[in-house]
């Protein structure tokens, strides 16, 4: 994986997005705004793509997304139910088609046993109410697990959301 991977998906998407008249939106937590930036370099993004937000911190979260603080207490940022909530709450927020998030940790610190470095939680909605969620475990450094989610993000969208 490469940025040359993530723009050359970034146009794919557009194109797809443009063509079926669809909206995609953002929530990022752990990419810090690297899918915002992969749409956004495409030239006439701003007709499949509004807004999306970064938020990095639980409180985050919780004001802009509607994550539940209970959600974030039993089960950490990085996990299933809140990128779930994630998704959820910025697909809201955005008014769009199709919603991305994303919750992990790039390192090199903040792992666990049970969450090592690389571990990233993602969750996709559609307006048509379909919720997906997925886990992966990433090697590499910071930037390698940023760019691999956020490949991972756009794949994703695309072939369950977009192209389907």
């Amino acid at each position: 994986m490469n940025e040359e991977n993530l723009h050359e998906l970034s146009v794919e998407i557009g194109a797809e997005l443009k063509a079926q008249g669809l909206w995609i939106t953002c929530a990022e937590s752990c990419t810090g705004g690297l899918i915002a930036k992969s749409i956004t370099d495409i030239a006439g993004s701003s007709a499949w793509f509004d807004r999306g937000f970064v938020t990095y911190s639980n409180a985050a979260k919780h004001e802009l997304l509607g994550v539940a603080e209970s959600t974030l207490e039993q089960y950490g940022a990085v996990s299933e139910q809140v990128v779930h909530e994630m998704a959820q709450g910025v697909l809201h927020a955005a008014g769009a088609d199709v919603a991305v998030s994303v919750s992990g940790i790039a390192g090199p610190d903040g792992g666990s046993a049970e969450k090592p470095v690389g571990t990233v939680w993602f969750g996709f909605a559609g307006k048509d109410g379909r919720v997906l969620t997925a886990k992966q475990q990433f090697s590499g450094d910071r930037e390698a697990v940023r760019l691999q989610a956020a490949v991972f993000s756009l794949q994703t969208a695309l072939r369950e959301f977009i192209k389907n």
